[in-house]
């Protein structure tokens, strides 16, 4: 009778165990935060109505190395560090230059790859602009929430600072000779220009950038342990090739 009841008891303990085990197991989910208007890095496929780019591809492939699944939620630019800051996401995986302004209010991962800032003028203006200094009196425009907003008032002399709610409503007025340049992230800028000729806008090819740094992914700065899974797992992911892909595949190579 004893005998019987410890191999009922043993076999209820291992089916408990086989029980419990998967949801001890089960990946936790992290929310995360991309623009719908960062093309390549983030942006809206208006077919499949999801978040898609080179930063959502690698924030899923940080996942699956470190142990965690992902879910990308469409945050605006101006909307990702305060969102963060109170829990509506966990993650901000998108187009977003480390700063040591943004560096006092998140942590950033280690960099991933650089960012100059990139200066955008009508297809017609032949100028061969360096500084800003070229561009003294003007009117000029960045997009809202980016770095370049402060960056233009605090460095250049301009007649007025445009402040701009998408790239592409910057590139148009841009082309429309409503305001003289335009200024934002290089990669960004000459893939939205690839992709919409019809702004009449280009790249300006002599300009010297003042503001070069690195995209990097931000976590709050109560997550360590979450950082140090994200930095280990970038490392591997370097070293493996899978970055290098990952920007190869949306042309930033």
């Amino acid at each position: 009778m004893y005998r019987s009841f410890r191999l009922l008891a043993g076999a209820l303990g291992i089916a408990c165990l086989a029980y419990v085990a998967p949801i001890f197991a089960q990946a936790p989910t992290y929310n995360v935060g991309a623009t719908p208007t960062g093309v390549p890095f983030t942006f809206l496929d208006v077919k499949t109505n999801t978040i898609q780019g080179a930063m959502v591809d690698l924030i899923t492939a940080i996942g699956d190395d470190a142990g965690f699944k992902v879910s990308v939620r469409a945050t605006p630019f101006s909307a990702l560090i305060p969102s963060l800051t109170s829990n509506k996401i966990d993650i901000i995986s998108a187009a977003m230059l480390i700063t040591p302004q943004r560096q006092e209010v998140i942590d950033f991962s280690d960099p991933i790859f650089p960012f100059p800032e990139g200066m955008v003028v009508n297809v017609a203006d032949n100028s061969p602009y360096k500084t800003l200094t070229d561009l003294k009196g003007q009117v000029v425009g960045a997009q809202v929430g980016t770095v370049y907003i402060d960056f233009l008032r605090r460095e250049g002399e301009f007649a007025e600072v445009k402040v701009y709610d998408s790239l592409a409503d910057m590139l148009r007025d841009i082309g429309l000779g409503r305001i003289k340049a335009g200024f934002g992230t290089a990669p960004i800028l000459k893939y939205e220009i690839a992709q919409n000729p019809d702004f009449k806008v280009k790249l300006v090819s002599t300009y010297e950038p003042k503001m070069a740094g690195s995209v990097g992914i931000g976590v709050r700065k109560t997550d360590g342990d979450l950082l140090k899974k994200i930095n280990g797992s970038l490392a591997k992911l370097q070293a493996n090739g899978t970055i290098a892909n990952i920007l190869a595949k949306w042309s930033l190579k």
